[in-house]
């Protein structure tokens, strides 16, 4: 980033999507809210809805149906052109502990992750991370390819949102 001093929000609030291991993807970002504001925008669907997914992508969730508590469930639906079916996401929350953390696990295939996310707040601005945790190899990478990709402008869409209920 040219002309960003280093400190400055512009470089500390940006994506950072690095690869862990052979099977881990960990990706971070700082934003400008308090924990409990950043933990309502993944746990209230009509918040997530707004966020998730990526402008660019030309998807739209159909439906966002989230039981955010320890041994409940999600199912998202996506639609885009280019595909006559829908495609369904959905899983279990295996850990939920508000304004901190959130487990949950991929089930719509073998090849899912889990998937953490932490939310660690200092001084009025929240930490968040990631982590995904694949079964394989090939299925990181496949996510990485895939929706990992649109994870940078996700977050830059939460990003505006939290401005926007700070």
């Amino acid at each position: 980033m040219p002309n960003v001093k280093e400190g400055s929000s512009a470089v500390m609030n940006r994506t950072a999507v690095e690869r862990k291991s052979d099977r881990e993807l960990v990706v971070t970002r700082t934003f400008d809210a308090p924990a409990h504001i950043v933990f309502e925008a993944w746990s209230k669907p009509e918040l997530f809805k707004l966020w998730w997914v990526p402008k660019s992508a030309g998807m739209s969730l159909v439906s966002c149906d989230m039981d955010i508590r320890t041994g409940g469930t999600y199912r998202l639906v996506f639609r885009h052109p280019a595909f006559e079916q829908p495609m369904a996401f959905f899983g279990t929350y295996s850990e939920v502990t508000p304004h901190k953390r959130m487990v949950w696990t991929n089930e719509e295939s073998d090849q899912g992750a889990v998937t953490t996310v932490t939310f660690e707040e200092n001084a009025g601005r929240t930490l968040v991370t990631l982590h995904e945790l694949y079964p394989t190899t090939e299925a990181r990478d496949e996510a990485l390819a895939g929706s990992a990709e649109g994870l940078p402008e996700q977050f830059a869409q939460l990003d505006e949102l939290l401005a926007s209920r700070s």
